[in-house]
């Protein structure tokens, strides 16, 4: 069965991370991606660790059933070969600088002239205007002046960057999503539009809470460690054997929290609300822990379960790959090599369709220049009408 983006061909001429992610979730709705990659070295996550049998699984994990062709847009013959693609796209995907593109002689305004339904998604560090947009940025760059770094780890403790690479990440999720709208307006009977997407601006749109709270109060947060700033009790707690989380999100919740844990503090004015659970969390947690201490967090996470109230253990990576609610939700595949066989392990695709085939293996991320042959045969055999 095909997906929902079955038909649609991509260009994709981003490297690393952001728009790599845009076009791996669009390749897993079904659209044909052609890696369009610089001759000789390809996208620099080609040399990023870890290796196995030479090749980069971090290439693998976000490149996994792409087509690559190496061509050189300052080369007269491959522009010939990039001007047939762009004949038969329908989006082109670039994260160069600002500019970069225009030079080449495909930015926006000319590509949108002679290819009107072309949709082009652009994503950069801080956008195509502004007085900075041409500055260069990774994900370190955004995350700590998109004000992410400023709320997050413990308090009294230098700034942590989050662990995983939140600024390119939702900045493909953005990106993504931009370019999904786009293709609906053109099914329409609209033109291709450009979809710029920022990093920075995406690490602003993740600050929810963090924006409410410095305009209702005039002072920005502070990291809070595992704790929610405005919901209470929301963070970790120590059980015998170690830290587990409680999120009683309502006064509901936190009622059940107190009654499985045979706490008489529902009624407590100074636990009653959450305001007043916010403004005592430190005691609160002291209570709590008071009762869990005594037992393992296996034993808290049942009986919290069973009470209905939200609770979980803290898992590393290994642990997760092996949740068997993950596996459940076909959330760890197989990336194949190019005999079929499985060679690395990468996260599933989490939108889950009714009639979007799920299989439990991705096929082989390409080798550098590896579709050239296929792609230009293909470019021969259909019109290009």
């Amino acid at each position: 069965m095909p997906g929902p983006l079955d038909g649609i061909l991509i260009l994709d001429l981003t490297h690393v991370l952001a728009g790599p992610y845009a076009s791996m979730t669009l390749a897993d709705l079904g659209a044909r991606v052609i890696k369009v990659e610089r001759p000789g070295t390809g996208d620099d996550t080609r040399a990023f660790p870890p290796f196995k049998n030479g090749e980069s699984a971090y290439f693998a994990a976000i490149n996994h059933g792409k087509e690559s062709i190496a061509l050189d847009l300052k080369s007269p013959e491959d522009r010939v070969i990039f001007e047939r693609l762009l004949a038969r796209a329908d989006i082109l995907l670039e994260n160069y600088r600002p500019g970069v593109m225009e030079r080449l002689g495909y930015g926006w305004e000319a590509l949108h002239a002679r290819h009107p339904k072309l949709i082009y998604g652009a994503v950069s560090g801080f956008g195509h205007t502004g007085p900075e947009a041409e500055r260069p940025a990774y994900d370190m760059v955004v995350q700590a002046r998109g004000g992410v770094m400023s709320i997050t780890g413990e308090r009294d403790r230098e700034p942590v960057r989050v662990g995983a690479s939140i600024g390119d990440i939702v900045a493909g999720m953005f990106l993504a999503q931009g370019v999904l709208a786009a293709r609906l307006e053109v099914e329409r009977g609209g033109k291709g539009q450009k979809i710029d997407i920022s990093m920075l601006d995406s690490q602003l749109a993740l600050l929810e809470h963090a924006i409410a709270i410095t305009t209702a109060t005039g002072q920005p947060p502070r990291p809070s460690g595992a704790r929610h700033p405005s919901i209470t009790p929301f963070e970790t707690f120590h059980a015998e054997d170690g830290l587990f989380v409680i999120a009683a999100g309502n006064d509901a919740l936190f009622a059940k929290l107190c009654t499985a844990l045979q706490l008489p503090l529902a009624g407590d004015p100074r636990f009653a609300t959450n305001p007043a659970r916010c403004q005592n969390a430190r005691l609160l947690k002291r209570l709590i822990e008071a009762v869990t201490l005594d037992r393992p967090k296996a034993h808290w996470i049942a009986l919290l379960t069973r009470a209905g109230v939200p609770t979980g253990p803290i898992q590393n990576v290994a642990e997760v790959l092996k949740d068997p609610q993950i596996r459940a939700r076909n959330m760890v595949v197989d990336i194949l090599d190019r005999d079929g066989a499985p060679a690395y392990v990468a996260a599933g695709n989490p939108i889950k369709m009714s009639a979007l085939p799920d299989p439990t293996t991705r096929a082989a991320a390409p080798a550098l220049d590896e579709d050239r042959s296929a792609i230009l045969a293909w470019l021969d055999q259909e019109p290009e009408a």
